[in-house]
């Protein structure tokens, strides 16, 4: 069963929306072992009337102890999507805490076709993992 783990983030930056839903992985989870598995799914559309490709990506992951994890590199899950105005694009990745509160932030790096770029705004999303009163014992 997979847990929904609310809020949901969303956030346009020049005419680009970055929307992100989180949920939490039970099945892949071990909180005993304090492992803590999420899943995001990112939908990027261009809204813009101008095309721009996703180039890098930037990720701020924070545990719930406040430890934070940069992670940066080129494109998502392999590669780097060019969007005609009015295109989506949308992946699945995860992310493993040892905490079963997080968050997550970052950017993406997008290139217009005139070789200007900019950074839009992965707007702060929660992960979390459903909490029992018997868990905290």
């Amino acid at each position: 069963m997979t847990v929904v783990a609310e809020p949901t983030s969303s956030a346009v930056t020049h005419g680009i929306r970055v929307y992100v839903q989180s949920l939490y992985l039970p099945e892949q989870s071990s909180p005993r072992d304090d492992r803590y598995v999420f899943a995001y799914t990112i939908t990027i559309s261009n809204e813009s009337a101008r095309p721009a490709q996703l180039r890098t990506r930037h990720w701020v992951i924070t545990d719930g102890h406040g430890g934070v994890e940069e992670v940066r590199g080129d494109g998502v899950v392999g590669e780097q999507p060019k969007l005609a105005p009015g295109q989506t694009f949308q992946y699945t990745s995860g992310c493993v805490l040892t905490t079963p509160v997080g968050t997550m932030q970052g950017s993406y790096r997008f290139w217009r076709d005139d070789g200007s770029y900019f950074d839009a705004e992965i707007a702060t999303f929660s992960l979390a993992s459903p909490m029992r009163l018997d868990d905290a014992n």
